[in-house]
């Protein structure tokens, strides 16, 4: 005889992925709707409306395995493989960075240094494309060019300007400016890594399954700043803007580098929590 398996409801497979979940995500019952929306391919609310209603075998067992995986530690975006950034809907995966909310401040302060005028602007490091895409979106009078050492990155962040029909972004594969070798632009934009070698947190929130080369940067996590900061007045028209993210307790010895290097004008910008989380500086030329 064949065996029925009997399939839970939409609000008991909700219950249940909830508590699987309360011990790695203190938004278990949101990441559970999440997860089961987008395995029906529906939105939130449809899972109120319907939650007597039973998933067929197939999207259940595709739900199950992702609340395993949730559970595990795995970030939320790499099991979708989507994460909203800037209210576009970016493709990632583990060869990308997950785009943080915060980093929109970065893209914030770009565009409120900039005028109307048709710019160039360069974003190192692009990982998913979250900086460039978004700067693209909304500046399409200028080109932007996103850079990357990942080639595997770089796909990514093609595919993505690919289907938000984003056609005023160049990309270029190589290590920070190696890829622009010779180019001047009017502004650098980038999120590097900036987290310590040997830093608890690496083991923390997800952290590693995300990309080590785009999290650590040296034994105080400033390498890739400092050198952002040495190399960017040869890539900088005069009067061009540099703008980068760093950690919550970097601001003092990022705008040390900054002005090292000869920026002026060195400001910080907060991030969503009050914390100093941007710093910009200007190449007098």
């Amino acid at each position: 005889m064949p065996i029925f398996r009997i399939i839970p409801t939409i609000g008991a497979l909700l219950a249940e992925a909830a508590k699987n979940l309360e011990q790695i995500s203190v938004s278990a019952r949101l990441d559970a709707e999440l997860m089961l929306a987008f395995v029906l391919d529906k939105p939130r609310s449809y899972l109120f409306s319907h939650s007597d209603e039973q998933p067929d075998e197939e999207r259940y067992d595709i739900f199950t395995g992702m609340v395993h995986r949730r559970a595990q530690g795995e970030p939320l975006a790499y099991i979708t493989g989507r994460r909203e950034f800037w209210s576009m809907d970016l493709v990632v995966n583990r060869h990308t960075l997950i785009p943080r909310p915060d980093t929109e401040v970065l893209v914030e302060q770009v565009l409120a240094c900039l005028d109307a005028s048709p710019r160039r602007l360069l974003d190192l490091g692009t990982g998913s494309g979250a900086i460039a895409l978004a700067l693209a979106k909304e500046r399409p009078q200028d080109t932007v060019v996103a850079t990357d050492v990942s080639a595997d990155a770089l796909s990514v962040a093609r595919y993505n300007a690919s289907r938000l029909e984003l056609t005023n972004v160049e990309f270029a594969l190589g290590s920070w400016f190696e890829a622009v070798s010779g180019q001047r632009f009017d502004l650098v934009a980038s999120n590097p890594p900036y987290v310590a070698h040997g830093d608890p947190h690496l083991q923390e929130d997800g952290l590693p399954y995300e990309p080590i080369t785009a999290l650590v940067a040296g034994s105080d996590g400033l390498d890739a700043i400092r050198l952002l900061a040495t190399e960017s007045p040869g890539h900088l028209h005069p009067g061009g803007s540099l703008f980068m993210e760093h950690g919550y307790d970097q601001a003092a010895q990022v705008a040390a580098i900054l002005a090292e290097a000869g920026f002026t004008d060195i400001r910080h910008h907060p991030d969503l929590a009050g914390i100093q989380r941007v710093s910009s500086g200007k190449w007098p030329g």
